[in-house]
């Protein structure tokens, strides 16, 4: 479009309000075709500067008009400036728009996202209730560690036009040129000196939003309600957990705080807290539909596979929370500030909660079948993997942990709750308690559990195998160590091995007894002969019991291949040396009569092979390999 005619166009000069109402009109969409089709701010910028002049007269006149003394005139002049200023007004609203539209591009996420996946997996899958250890242990998923790197680096400016600024954790970038942030900035500037603060919010709110949305799909953030992600099967919820992390840290530390920025350069100067107004017309609705996720976890059933990915969760939004309130620091963002805090707290609550179930579930599991072999309880394992992963959270929780376990009326001599005396325990946190009174409840449930056998001797080796499993687990984890304490483990050790010792004297008294001289003489008394009736019946007693042992505690199983071969070692010192001495001392008797071999079934050497079946957790065969004639 040509300016009008005996129009200057040098742009230093004030324009007249008859031209200015000319060019305002000229340009107005819903009279001229060339006008719809045509942009202004995608023209020449002489021709910007001469429209926006053409404004600032109208909106002058505007004011001008108030003090004639013509009544008439008045009236005339001010329907013809409100009738300016509406199609200006209209008009900038659409170069708003256009600009805003023309210039917003999707942020390039792949190249600002660090693929660290070691950031998100704390976490079980297991999705086991506490009464089926029998089908799966608590396992991590994925092997990777939270190490706390930021999810961002800087933007590749062959694939983008975005630049950092950095400050902190906050990654802001460029997300419109800076030569179309100015042409905004004086849009904005007339159209709210003009009152039409609301329509430029709008417009603005609305494309703005439209570009975090488009941001948010590519994070794979869904539009979920609480009430939808509460109905999700925990193990898809696991996957959406660790990507909401990835992507909460992207959109607060990069997206909202990159629309704040660009909020604050488009309204600088304008008005009393305009740029907060657009900044939450824009993020306000996806803050919510990024938190909410969070709320609704926090708020769902509690059971102890969640308790890592909650943990995980706090830790991120912990994280975050400085972000959070440079970002939301204004009066209007206090619902977004409020709501992260309360979604913090909720998480710590049910951490809390989740521990306080677990310790209960432990005490009070109820499977009543007893283990084969007397071999590691699925329980244990269940319970100690799990503790060793709590530890593994160990700053996080007891900065939450701050109570003693709420350990119930076992003092008032209560015969299904343990005791524990926290005096010995002084000066460790809530949080070794806890995980002490989870060991304490453990050890309690199995000795219940170890009376389903009706071998005694293999109940004190179900103990055995089980506490030793506890103090394997414990010395395993260092962060578990520490906070245990060595006089506690040193106390679990004198456990496993005090059912060693009871094992041995369970099973190996009675066979042992049948190698003593007593009631071998013919008298009585020592000074008298050997009755060999008396010796065949303790050689064929003494054969028939180690028997009975061999074929049944081969069965048996010593998972720990250490622990096995120390406990075969202490048998062995006490059998074969007996069995030596017996031997030695009663040969000649057996061998001067009929069919020795009926009586002196085994050499030595036979117990010492034999010994080394024990404990395999398999049958063999019925008979004991005999000695070379």
């Amino acid at each position: 479009m040509e300016p009008p005619e005996n129009y200057s166009t040098d742009t230093s000069f004030a324009v007249p309000f008859e031209d200015a109402q000319k060019i305002i009109l000229r340009w107005d969409s819903t009279a001229s075709e060339e006008a719809r089709e045509r942009m202004i701010f995608d023209g020449d910028r002489q021709e910007v500067d001469l429209y926006l002049q053409a404004v600032d007269e109208i909106q002058k006149s505007m004011s001008s008009t108030s003090i004639s003394s013509d009544h008439h005139d008045q009236d005339n002049n001010d329907n013809k400036v409100t009738s300016a200023i509406q199609i200006a007004m209209a008009r900038l609203e659409d170069e708003f728009r256009n600009i805003l539209i023309n210039h917003t591009s999707p942020v390039e996420l792949d190249s600002l996202i660090i693929s660290d996946r070691a950031s998100l997996n704390h976490y079980t899958s297991s999705g086991r209730s506490i009464n089926e250890f029998d089908q799966e242990e608590v396992r991590r998923g994925g092997g990777d560690h939270d190490d706390g790197l930021d999810p961002i680096q800087r933007a590749d400016s062959t694939n983008s036009s975005a630049s950092y600024r950095s400050t902190s954790s906050i990654r802001e970038i460029d997300l419109i040129p800076l030569e179309a942030v100015a042409d905004l900035q004086s849009i904005a500037k007339r159209m709210i000196s003009a009152g039409y603060f609301r329509e430029c919010i709008q417009v603005y709110g609305s494309v703005r939003k439209s570009a975090v949305d488009a941001s948010f799909r590519r994070l794979g953030i869904e539009k979920l309600s609480i009430g939808d992600i509460q109905r999700l099967e925990w193990e898809t919820l696991e996957t959406k957990i660790r990507r909401w992390i990835r992507a909460a840290k992207v959109c607060v530390r990069i997206l909202f705080a990159s629309e704040k920025q660009l909020c604050e350069e488009i309204f600088y100067g304008i008005g009393t807290a305009i740029d907060d107004a657009c900044f939450m017309e824009t993020v306000k609705g996806p803050a919510i539909q990024l938190f909410n996720f969070a709320e609704a976890i926090s708020i769902s059933r509690r059971s102890p596979e969640k308790m890592f990915k909650i943990l995980d969760l706090h830790d991120a939004l912990m994280g975050l929370s400085p972000d959070i309130d440079v970002v939301f620091e204004s009066k209007s963002a206090d619902s977004v500030r409020v709501q992260a805090a309360e979604i913090l707290s909720r998480l710590a609550e049910a951490a809390r909660g989740i521990l306080s179930e677990f310790e209960s579930a432990v005490l009070r599991e109820p499977s009543t079948v007893a283990v084969p072999g007397g071999t590691i309880h699925p329980l244990t394992r269940y319970v100690m993997n799990y503790i060793s992963l709590i530890s593994d959270y160990k700053q996080t929780l007891i900065e939450l942990i701050m109570s003693k376990p709420s350990t119930g009326s076992r003092y008032s001599g209560d015969p299904t709750t343990p005791d524990m005396e926290f005096a010995e325990l002084e000066g460790k946190t809530p949080l070794a308690l806890h995980l002490i009174w989870i060991i304490v409840i453990l050890q309690f449930n199995l000795e219940g559990k170890s009376k389903h056998y009706k071998d005694a001797s293999l109940a004190h080796l179900f103990m055995m195998n089980n506490v030793h499993y506890i103090v394997q687990k414990v010395k395993g984890s260092p962060e578990l160590r520490e906070m245990i304490g060595d006089d506690y483990l040193r106390k679990l050790t004198g456990k496993f091995r005090q059912a060693a010792t009871s094992y041995q004297r369970a099973t190996w008294v009675s066979v042992l007894y049948c190698l003593r001289d007593e009631g071998l003489h013919a008298s009585g008394s020592f000074s008298s002969g050997v009755s060999k009736s008396a010796l065949r019946e303790r050689f064929k007693t003494f054969n028939a019991m180690f028997e009975e042992v061999h074929r049944t505690q081969a069965t048996w199983l010593i998972p720990d291949s250490q622990l096995r071969e120390e406990l075969r070692i202490s048998i062995s010192e006490k059998l074969i040396p007996a069995y030596r001495s017996f031997l030695g001392r009663f040969r000649s008797h057996i061998e001067s009569g009929k069919h020795p071999e009926n009586y002196i079934k085994y050499s030595v050497e036979d117990l010492e092979n034999a010994v080394l079946d024990f404990f395999e957790g398999y049958p063999v065969s019925q008979h004991l390999r005999r000695r070379s004639q």
